[in-house]
């Protein structure tokens, strides 16, 4: 009993002079006390002094000995051996015991930064997967930053939220940071923080400063930017080097043969007929006349997306793949098929090739469809725009010259996109007796402005209901806060693109989004016979719904400004007879209106690529011109 006690004594004036950082005092008593089978106790107290002492090896060691005898406290161990050992620069046996070590606490941020550290070294790269979204739960800035490098740019990674937070309280000033994390709270419909982080970005612009800004992707900032003037100062690219006026001049002037036939190149990730751009390109692509046209697609498209595709791509025309070409091997495919105009259908959007178009690549460049507005560094000679989306004003702030087509920019296929078929209300849980408005935009359109505007005409039209794409809490308690009942609200589910246009019938007017308005989505609710409500907006973006409502006979549903899209839109709501007689005028001109008739346009598109290459075939520097309108 007395050698125990002593013994116990010798402990815990080892473990005080720990305390007190008297190391060598510390290792001396624990010294004295080990014996042939110390307990865990000893051993881990030993590992820490040695550790304090700059001993890391031997201190790893002996945490991994103290293990041993330490049950279900083992882990606590070996976690600090296996960090030891990483920084001490003994990566196998780091990775030994990490890996024993994250069968029992896989969601250990540590650990996972350990073992992530040295599958990048070891150009392991496969196993990596499973572990980088435990870095979020750190709290440590190294820990973040590589998660940082490792997720950012999975767009819906909700991991991604937490992780912004989390590096925006660390690095408050960091612009990039800052901008990232306002995106992922869109994304993910944090709209208390859009909320105070626009209204502090909004201060500091009144105030003239736009620095932020230079940290902000052109795609991101179309959500929440209102005019061109601002979204020219989204400087931040990345993925290819931004043209200069030199490489600019340089492709202008390269040599180049013409033929009888102009030979167009259309660039695009997006060729599957189920990609909301098919759905509006795919008809002209079809009506191309010929005889007087040669038309390329070249094809980023990736090997999953073109599996889903089932026959529109066989129906487009030539297609060349270039996914797994480099962006100078894609450049003398298309300099062999003497391309005169290439035409970028992404610019800043998913997987687009920027470097190709920056390239040798064609006497003439053309921006369109896929980004609505400038697009930043890319070398694009024309966008292709209307009077609406690009009125002369807007000149300024482009860098792109503007051929304006005379009906609206947009194409629409009136050949594959299906009519809705029959369909009830009761099928998807909507109740009959009240008017709905519907919006099927994605959750990052919805604005705080966009919702402040809703939420102002359903109090101003008590019968009316939303029906809304978006995560159901978020939403109704974004609503709630802006004194709209939840009960007034109803969270469309996803569905296939035949079943979605069916739904849409059901509801009595579309909702539009600000500042960036629904495109693809406001033209898929005409077709389906779903009059939409806009205002006039001060972006590309924010002009497409107003081109789309005047394309097929319906400008008196473009309000000037909030005011007076509140009052337009609860007006309609609040007369069941207005709204009828919109809809019979809608249905009546979708037959004879120019928006659906893809024909007329594809005869003015190609009016406009005669236009331009004969400029081009004549020496003459590109021109901004108007496409002069057909005969009806």
């Amino acid at each position: 009993m007395r050698v125990l006690k002593a013994k116990d004594n010798r402990l815990k004036a080892a473990r005080a002079a720990y305390d007190r950082g008297n190391y060598n005092r510390a290792l001396e008593l624990l010294s004295e006390l080990a014996g042939p089978s110390p307990d865990g106790d000893l051993l881990f107290l030993l590992s820490k002094t040695l550790s304090a002492m700059g001993l890391h090896a031997q201190a790893a060691d002996m945490f991994v000995e103290a293990a041993q005898t330490m049950g279900e406290d083992a882990p606590k161990a070996l976690r600090l051996a296996v960090d030891l050992y990483f920084r001490c620069g003994d990566l196998e046996k780091a990775e030994l015991f990490g890996l024993r070590l994250l069968q029992v606490t896989p969601d250990d941020p540590l650990i996972a930064f350990i073992l992530i550290s040295i599958f990048q070294k070891n150009g392991e790269t496969a196993l990596i997967d499973g572990l980088k979204n435990v870095l979020v739960k750190s709290d440590d800035p190294e820990h973040l930053m590589l998660a940082l490098k490792l997720i950012s740019t999975e767009s819906l990674n909700i991991n991604n939220a937490e992780l912004f937070r989390k590096l925006s309280r660390h690095f408050p000033n960091d612009p990039f940071i800052r901008m990232c994390h306002l995106d992922f709270c869109r994304t993910f419909f944090d709209v208390q923080t859009v909320e105070r982080e626009q209204d502090i970005l909004r201060k500091q612009f009144a105030r003239g400063d736009y620095r932020l800004l230079s940290a902000e992707e052109p795609h991101f900032g179309l959500m929440w930017l209102e005019t061109d003037a601002e979204l020219r100062k989204c400087t931040n690219v990345a993925g290819f080097t931004p043209y200069t006026e030199e490489s600019r001049a340089r492709r202008r002037s390269m040599p180049h043969v013409w033929g009888e036939k102009i030979r167009i190149g259309y660039l695009s990730a997006d060729y599957w007929d189920d990609h909301a751009t098919m759905r509006l390109l795919a008809d002209v692509l079809r009506q191309h006349d010929t005889s007087r046209f040669d038309i390329t697609l070249y094809c980023n498209t990736s090997a999953e997306y073109v599996a889903f595709d089932t026959g529109g791509r066989s129906q487009w025309g030539r297609l060349k793949v270039i996914r797994d070409l480099s962006d100078d091997e894609a450049l003398a495919m298309i300099r062999a098929d003497g391309i005169d105009i290439l035409v970028d259908l992404k610019g800043h959007t998913a997987h687009g090739r920027s470097g190709i178009v920056n390239g040798q690549c064609a006497p003439v460049t053309v921006a369109w469809l896929g980004f609505p507005g400038s697009a930043i560094g890319i070398d694009c000679d024309y966008i292709i725009g209307d009077p609406i989306v690009t009125p002369d004003g807007a000149a300024p702030h482009f860098h792109e010259l503007f051929c304006r087509l005379p009906d609206c920019y947009q194409p629409n296929d009136p050949v594959t996109r299906p009519l809705p078929r029959p369909d009830s209300r009761a099928a998807h849980g909507l109740p009959e007796d009240v008017f709905l408005f519907a919006s099927f935009n994605t959750p990052r359109k919805l604005t705080p402005r966009t919702l402040d505007l809703w939420s102002r005409v359903l109090k101003r039209a008590p019968n009316a209901h939303l029906w809304i794409m978006g995560p159901e809490s978020g939403l109704k308690e974004a609503f709630r806060r802006r004194g709209i009942s939840p009960d007034r609200l109803h969270i469309a589910e996803k569905a296939s693109y035949e079943r979605h246009m069916d739904r849409t019938a059901l509801a009595d007017m579309g909702f539009d989004t600000f500042p960036c308005n629904g495109h693809t989505t406001t033209s898929d609710m005409l077709w389906a016979g779903l009059p939409v409500v806009t205002r006039k907006g001060q972006s590309f973006a924010g002009r497409v719904t107003e081109s789309l409502l005047n394309a097929i006979g319906l400008p008196d549903l473009v309000a000037e400004d909030d005011k007076a899209f509140v009052e337009l839109a609860a007006r309609i709501a609040n007369n069941p007879d207005e709204c009828r007689a919109l809809k019979a005028r809608l249905a009546e001109n979708r037959k004879t209106y120019p928006l659906f008739d893809s024909v007329r346009f594809c005869r003015h598109l190609e009016n406009a690529y005669e236009r331009m290459a004969e400029r081009a075939r004549n020496g003459l520097p590109p021109e901004a011109f108007d496409v002069p309108r057909l005969p009806e």
